[in-house]
């Protein structure tokens, strides 16, 4: 007779078979494996690790409290920052939305300029934003419009995958319906592809003038303008007070960003 402690025991539900656990514990092995070998390739010195907290107090301590004897410097480098982070934004959209509208499938002239688009668009998202700086600044010299360029190639690539994508997605019922009254591409276009893209398109700019005041705030330490510049000299003479002060300006003008971008999108979206 089977005893009812059998029976309750084959009616147990497992999520995995025994040959599904066997992988699962197969792929962690390995990931263990392979994160073992990362760590011990990349050769970190472990002493500076675990000292590591005692140089942060020590930092901490000498950085406060902060100085606020430049601040009227920090502001105007902040709002030159803002600055870049919006001019650059602006210039973006005349160069990123032909490209979208060439990387996009079902807008796309023909091959030839589909991949050209989405070549475009794979370079400039390749490319950090600093290494840009590096390379503007090398062209132009240090200042404001290296970082102008360097925010603004960096953009295209991301407004421009973005809105290619939405360009896809469109639905093309008016667009077949304007095409067969006649009507010439720049109508359609205007008429059938552009309102249905313009929600999406003032996301993608609010979101990547956000991101772009971010990465602003660091083109100085390369010598691409912005509060960065003043950073990466208070750090270059110890002046650790003003640097606490600069991180504080920093964390503000990003906050006060996040909260520009937020209110944006409710009014306009």
């Amino acid at each position: 007779m089977v005893d009812d402690a059998d029976l309750l025991a084959e009616r147990i539900w497992r999520r995995h078979n025994p040959k599904q656990q066997l992988i699962r514990y197969g792929a962690m092995l390995l990931t263990l494996m392979v994160v073992i070998w990362v760590v011990s390739d990349i050769d970190i010195f472990w002493p500076w690790v675990w000292d590591a907290p005692n140089q942060i107090s020590s930092l901490g301590a000498r950085m406060w409290p902060p100085d606020p004897a430049r601040l009227s410097e920090i502001i105007a480098a902040m709002i030159e920052t803002v600055h870049i982070a919006t001019l650059a934004t602006m210039l973006t959209i005349f160069i990123a939305l032909p490209v979208s509208y060439i990387a996009a499938q079902n807008t796309t002239p023909n091959r030839a300029c589909l991949w050209l688009g989405r070549f475009i668009l794979v370079s400039s998202r390749s490319v950090n934003t600093i290494i840009w700086a590096l390379l503007f600044v090398a062209i132009f010299g240090p200042g404001v419009l290296a970082g102008i360029l360097a925010i603004m190639f960096r953009s295209v690539g991301f407004i421009g995958k973005l809105m290619g994508e939405a360009i896809e997605e469109i639905d093309r019922r008016p667009v077949e319906a304007m095409e067969a009254t006649g009507a010439s591409k720049a109508k359609v276009i205007a008429y059938a592809v552009v309102p249905q893209v313009m929600p999406a398109f003032f996301a993608i700019v609010i979101l990547r003038w956000d991101i772009n005041i971010r990465e602003s705030t660091v083109l100085g330490l390369v010598g691409a303008g912005g509060i960065g510049m003043i950073l990466q000299g208070a750090i270059d003479t110890f002046a650790w007070p003003t640097v606490a002060t600069i991180l504080i300006a920093i964390i503000a003008l990003v906050l006060v960003g996040e909260a520009v971008t937020g209110l944006l999108r409710r009014k306009v979206i």
